[in-house]
């Protein structure tokens, strides 16, 4: 009995969500614009505390900065980019890949954004 109940543990441990310190690192960035024009570049997310991290991109040589926070299975970000503040909200996959969505303030649509971790 004991040996099934510390298998289900072990089980249950792994479906936790993600917390701050596991999404600190590199990654490579795919994503589309509004205009669904293609992209690609950057990203790196540094942990600032147990729920809050920093996140900045790199794409076609600008660098956009916000802070993020991490809920469950999701990554919320705000940003900056030149004068126009942003959000972005990914779903944390088991691999550690980040699938977002975000926009602009004032701007109509929404870009895809896929950060796949760099090792």
């Amino acid at each position: 009995m004991f040996r099934v109940s510390l298998a289900c543990l072990c089980l249950a441990s792994l479906a936790l969500p993600a917390t701050a310190q596991d999404l600190g690192g590199q990654y490579a960035v795919k994503g589309t614009n509004l205009d669904g024009s293609a992209y690609k570049g950057t990203a790196e997310i540094v942990i600032t505390s147990n729920t809050t991290c920093e996140i900045s991109w790199v794409i076609a040589g600008r660098e956009s900065v916000g802070i993020c926070m991490p809920n469950g299975n999701a990554l919320a970000a705000a940003y900056v980019m030149d004068d126009a503040v942003g959000l972005v909200i990914y779903r944390v996959q088991d691999d550690g890949t980040l699938n977002g969505v975000w926009t602009i303030a004032g701007q109509r649509g929404r870009g895809t954004d896929v950060l796949t971790p760099v090792n």
